[in-house]
């Protein structure tokens, strides 16, 4: 059963997410665990593993970006699979413009300019979000080498902004 049909949803980029929330809420409480104290092993094997399968599957509807690595992957293609990741192989000048960003936000590092890098951060964000609608706009084509292509490129947005994060935490402590 994959992450949608546990919410009973068919595989689809755009989801209402107050609405999956309150789907959350209500089978939750449908298979929550402590409802079956009382019943038999297995009955409770399977609640708790019910439980455990609704959670993760929120996890990753819930957030756009993880939602689309996912469809794509429904689709044949997880960019975690190195096979699969060859697929979304970047072309040499984003590299090189990955490179460049990469110096420069070493360089804020060491001076430890924390304005500068959340400036960087911020355009890089907004990178991240237009890839991510190309990457939409691809994949409702069933273009998936060119949604592959864009994840591949807002995995490296990620993580570019998940170390400006981490130098921000650093500076506070």
């Amino acid at each position: 059963m994959n992450h949608f049909e546990v919410f009973g949803l068919t595989p689809t980029l755009e989801l209402d997410v107050k609405a999956l929330e309150q789907r959350l809420r209500e089978l939750s409480l449908e298979y929550h665990p402590d409802r079956f104290v009382q019943a038999d092993a297995h009955t409770r094997l399977i609640a708790l593993e019910r439980t455990t399968a609704l959670n993760d599957a929120f996890k990753v509807l819930k957030d756009p970006v993880r939602r689309a690595f996912y469809v794509l992957k429904l689709r044949g293609i997880d960019l975690d699979n190195e096979a699969s990741a060859a697929q979304a192989k970047m072309p040499l000048e984003f590299l090189e413009e990955v490179i460049e960003r990469r110096e420069r936000l070493e360089a804020l590092k060491k001076t430890r300019d924390v304005a500068k890098a959340r400036a960087m951060a911020d355009e890089i964000e907004r990178d991240k979000g237009a890839a991510l609608e190309r990457a939409k706009a691809a994949l409702a084509k069933d273009d998936l080498a060119g949604a592959a292509h864009q994840l591949g490129r807002v995995r490296y947005f990620t993580r570019f902004v998940e170390e400006v994060e981490s130098l921000e935490e650093e500076t506070l402590s």
